[in-house]
């Protein structure tokens, strides 16, 4: 059996995959060119060109992929490549909409001329300012007034003139009373040359004073003179009216001709049609408003004689006019790309802000409309997380919405919204814009299933690689990497040795030794950590020893569980035998993780089997501590055992297994071979190896299949054996699968160089048992297994299991028949 062991022996060269520094064509990136290119994504970098490629409507992007592997950097560098020669799209103002100022007006303007329309119009407004109050108080402006209101003075005088010709010799006289702003003729006796109201003149009868005929007479001819009086008096009310809006028509007149000579630069400047209405509506409010426009820059009388109060704001007087840039391209040299970091539903789609007033009400208008990275994003694109945003309440659907209407309508978002409702609807805004999603494949899988819109909006799914495969391109686009972080981060060069130690750890981190690592932001921080230990070397260039020192620092940084757990395996306080021979027991494997490390360790197993109809009974699941996967494992031993030994006879056995002091939940199937041989062991009588370790699963046919993360539960075991003292016969029994993955630290290869330690690859199950414990495992004849063999044992011992249950239940229904 010993020359079949060494057969099974892992030879050196396939325990570490080694770079040789000489193979790579340089002695430090010093000399190399700073890599430009993306590497090893041909894949993701071809569908996300595809996505950008698609002006239709609904190919954004989904990029999907493991954090970590750099996506976000990829993404950045392929919208810089593929954004160079777009064009830039027009600015977005609003400005206010005089007919109905709730729905205020979107102009678009050519990049650039937003900001300049802004300041052209505040240079309006405020030459209007300080042009206003010259134009009124001109000599032109006086001149016209007074020619006014002197017409208007001879024509009120002839109308009174038409009085007094009518009253003249009648004993009555015209008298003007003064009636608010207005003076009313009126009729009146005259009486010693004095004008007597009638009710005066009324008392001097009743009192002798002046006789009653001539009253009477007085009165009747006032009343005939008063219908016509009152006719003429209309006349000159309505002439008052005509003057006044005469007086209105010059103001008008001659603030248009002022407002038409400021705006005339404007309008030559910015001739777009929708420009020129929003001008000519300025123009035709100010006019409505040009009470208040008059009020610019003149104080207003107090209460009180001599009292000045301050007046209307001018701000407040001009505020309707103002532009509210929304957008700003004037800087951008081609289609936005926006990375929103913080994607709440005001970061990504604006708002409406609102303040309080002096009454403590609040106000807001459209120059309080605030534009967000979705629309600041218009006609380029838009990068962001979408498990971030899609945690934000209302970024989803509102995101979703704008996608498949291609239009945004600004509002603010707030659950609250019948109390602190803004009252603006915004005209809605035309999108043209590429969305990014960085999400990972959970993620997708489960928008594409729970939501029927993901199909519409998201056509193109980038998938970002973990791994890259390992060859002469890549390996020298990873040293070119390796400068570009040099230069952008200022660190030390890395020498070729450096070089080469970098590339054997992307190896590991694989778990493929024809594949590198993806994973580029651990990469860039393995090279600055190298090159701090290079600091502290006082050293000019990082070498490997930095490089390794990096490592092994980082482990000692996260390993204090790893510790803690051999601690207690140390002192005796977790059961785990690396010598001697146990019926039943064997060491299993198990993998732990704790985010950003993992490491093995060893788990005893034990079986223990008997008669009876129970089967294989899982302790871990009956204690609910065992997982769906590790339950399947534990029925495919039942099946294997049916289809090895439950040819001729009924399979009746209990049997139960268990991971010895385990605590927490047990999950997967790489220990159901492990579990299968104490099984084995128990039924055949047979004891097993504990200087053994075994990893892998196995299939209803007995073939063992790969399992994940063999280079953590080699050097598991290493560290439990190295602690207690290695014997050189003490290894590990992995699946054949496996040895393509092995990337074991450099400690481990060397004791296995020495004859310290083994690691085995098996295919079987009857090369592990025979492996475990040095008995054939046998094979099937017609006359049953190879006599001695283990499983001729566990055969015989199956039949006698069965043969007994009979015969136990033949005497028990004898006993009970008596």
């Amino acid at each position: 059996m010993a020359g079949r062991n060494s057969q099974l022996k892992v030879s050196l060269d396939q325990l570490r995959w080694t770079m040789s520094p000489d193979a790579l064509p340089f002695e430090s990136t010093a000399e190399l060119e700073p890599l430009t290119e993306i590497i090893g994504q041909e894949r993701g970098v071809q569908a996300f060109r595809f996505g950008i490629g698609m002006d239709k409507k609904g190919y954004n992007l989904f990029v999907t992929g493991e954090p970590g592997t750099g996506r976000m950097a990829m993404i950045r560098k392929l919208l810089a490549e593929l954004n160079r020669h777009g064009e830039v799209p027009n600015d977005l103002c609003y400005v206010n909409n005089f007919k109905h100022s709730e729905e205020p007006l979107l102009l678009r303007l050519e990049a650039g001329k937003g900001n300049l329309f802004k300041k052209r119009m505040h240079e309006f407004t405020e030459g209007i300012k300080q042009e206003v109050p010259q134009l009124f108080e001109s000599e032109e402006y006086i001149a016209r007034k007074n020619e006014l209101a002197e017409a208007h003075e001879k024509q009120v005088m002839g109308f009174y003139k038409a009085i007094e010709e009518k009253v003249k010799d009648t004993g009555l006289v015209m008298v003007r009373m003064q009636m608010g702003p207005l003076q009313r003729p009126d009729i009146v006796p005259l009486v010693d040359g004095e004008p007597k109201r009638l009710i005066q003149l009324e008392e001097m009868v009743e009192n002798g004073r002046f006789p009653r005929e001539e009253f009477e007479r007085l009165r009747e001819k006032r009343k005939e003179l008063k219908e016509e009086i009152d006719h003429i008096v209309q006349e000159i009310k309505e002439l008052h009216k005509a003057v006044g809006k005469k007086h209105e028509e010059v103001d008008r007149l001659m603030f248009m001709n002022l407002a038409e000579e400021i705006l005339l630069p404007l309008r030559h400047e910015f001739q777009e049609e929708k420009v020129a209405r929003f001008l000519d509506s300025v123009l035709e409010n100010m006019v409505e408003h040009l009470d208040e426009i008059k009020t610019l820059g003149v104080p207003q009388k107090g209460p009180l004689p001599g009292m000045v109060m301050p007046g209307v704001s001018p701000e407040h007087i001009l505020r309707p006019y103002a532009v509210n840039l929304l957008v700003d391209n004037s800087e951008q040299e081609g289609p936005p790309v926006i990375i929103e970091s913080y994607p709440t539903y005001r970061n990504l789609f604006g708002s409406i802000e609102r303040v309080m007033d002096r009454a403590g009400g609040w106000r807001t208008d459209f120059t309080k409309i605030k534009a967000g990275s979705f629309v600041k994003a218009n006609g380029g694109y838009l990068v962001i997380n979408l498990l971030d945003a899609i945690m934000e309440p209302g970024v989803w659907s509102t995101l979703k919405r704008s996608l498949k209407t291609e239009q945004i309508e600004i509002e603010t978002y707030d659950p609250y919204y019948f109390i602190t409702a803004t009252g603006l609807k915004p005209e809605r805004i035309g999108m043209n814009v590429k969305v990014v999603v960085l999400g990972d494949n959970r993620l997708w899988a489960l928008l594409r299933h729970y939501d029927p819109d993901m199909h519409k909006i998201f056509k193109a799914r980038v998938d970002f690689d973990t791994a890259m495969d390992r060859n002469d391109r890549v390996v020298e686009q990873l040293a070119r990497f390796v400068r570009s972080e040099v230069e952008k981060r200022e660190i030390r060069p890395f020498s070729s040795t450096a070089v080469a130690a970098v590339l054997e750890h992307l190896v590991r981190l694989s778990g493929r030794k024809e594949k590198l690592s993806a994973a580029f932001p651990r990469l860039a921080d393995l090279l600055v950590e190298s090159d701090y230990q290079a600091k502290m070397d006082n050293a000019e260039t990082v070498e490997d020893r930095h490089v390794l020192q990096a490592l092994d620092d980082a482990v000692y940084r996260a390993n204090r569980v790893e510790e803690r757990l051999q601690e207690m395996i140390d002192r005796g306080s977790l059961f785990v035998d690396v010598e001697g021979e146990v019926v039943g027991q064997i060491n299993g494997l198990a993998v732990y993780s704790f985010g950003d490390y993992m490491f093995g360790k060893p788990s005893r197993i034990t079986a223990v089997t008997s008669m009876g109809k129970d089967g294989i009974i899982n302790i871990e699941r009956e204690s609910e501590l065992s997982g769906p996967i590790h339950n399947k494992g534990m029925q495919i031993l039942s099946g294997y055992l049916r289809s090895m030994f439950a040819q001729d006879k009924p399979l009746t056995l209990a049997a139960s297994i268990a991971f010895e002091q385990a605590y927490g939940g047990i999950d997967g199937d790489s220990a159901s071979s492990t579990e299968l041989y104490a099984l084995l062991s128990s039924l055949a009588d047979v004891p097993l190896r504990q200087d053994i370790a075994v990893t892998g699963s196995v299939n209803q046919r007995g073939q063992i299949q790969p399992i994940g993360g063999v280079n953590e539960k080699i050097e598991g075991f290493f560290l439990c054996c190295k602690k207690s003292g290695l014997t050189g016969s003490q290894g590990v029994m992995i699946p054949k699968p496996n040895v393509k993955d092995l990337m074991l630290r450099h400690e481990v290869v060397e004791a296995i160089r020495q004859g310290q330690f083994n690691v085995w690859a098996v295919s079987s199950i009857d090369q592990g048992i025979e492996l475990l414990t040095g008995r054939k495992a046998g094979k099937r004849t017609k006359a049953g297994y190879t006599k001695n063999s283990v499983f001729e044992m566990v055969d015989r011992k199956l039949r006698a299991l069965a043969e007994g249950l009979r015969e136990f239940g033949k005497s028990d229904d004898s006993s009970r028949t008596g």
